[in-house]
């Protein structure tokens, strides 16, 4: 069975391929642009790939970070949709009626 990626490392990954900028990923997550550019190297080299190509002020995704990108935001959504599930359960069972007199 493969290891699974840091969620961190996912995490500054899906918003810095979001905003094209780890600058700008770095103030939605709240920690440098420093941090960010660590947690996509460390990503990078957990996965084996380069999924940024780094310019003088750009960033553009590669090929294999274009095919990880919507995988990678399919889970955080499932993962969002869970938390509130968990924090909403359905009132199963539960009929509420009102009347008048």
């Amino acid at each position: 069975m493969a290891t699974l990626p840091s969620l961190s490392g996912l995490r500054a990954f899906e918003a810095a391929a979001r905003h094209l900028s780890f600058t700008r990923a770095a103030d939605e997550l709240n920690v440098t642009q420093t941090a960010v550019s660590h947690l996509i190297r460390r990503l990078e080299e957990q996965l084996g790939v380069q999924l940024f190509v780094r310019r003088n002020r750009a960033l553009e995704l590669t090929r294999e970070a274009s095919s990880y990108l919507p995988a990678v935001r399919g889970a955080f959504e499932d993962l969002r949709r869970a938390t509130d599930r968990l924090r909403r359960p359905e009132r199963e069972g539960v009929l509420t009626v009102s009347t008048t007199a």
